[in-house]
């Protein structure tokens, strides 16, 4: 199965292996418009980059306040998701590489806690 590089979300999470995004029930985060409250999405819109993986501010995304902040935490722990480890290997291994894997996979995200996988 193929990936599709434009349902990669800004954070790092896959929106084409979304039950909702499938269903048709959510635009995915590029077409989300009611979600203003994601300041990782407007931090990428306002630099005009696809991702956090395109950030020239910080060597490790950990690093990045947005990614550190009260409301990543949350959406770390309710969806079991290690969106920095997903930036990371966007970063190594391409946009391309990413979303097939996750296509591939079926997976949202990478999970916390988990095996990180291993992309040829």
């Amino acid at each position: 199965m193929e990936g599709n590089t434009q349902l990669i979300s800004y954070c790092g999470l896959y929106c084409g292996s979304c039950p909702k995004y499938v269903k048709g029930k959510c635009p995915g985060c590029e077409g989300n418009e009611k979600a203003t409250w994601c300041k990782i999405r407007s931090c990428n819109r306002e630099k005009g980059i696809a991702s956090c993986a395109d950030c020239d501010e910080y060597t490790d995304v950990r690093e990045c306040r947005y990614h550190k902040g009260i409301m990543s935490k949350v959406m770390s722990v309710l969806f079991n998701s290690d969106r920095p480890a997903a930036i990371s290997i966007i970063q190594e291994h391409g946009y391309e590489k990413f979303a097939n894997y996750m296509a591939e996979n079926k997976l949202i995200t990478i999970k916390r806690r988990g095996e990180k996988p291993v992309l040829n």
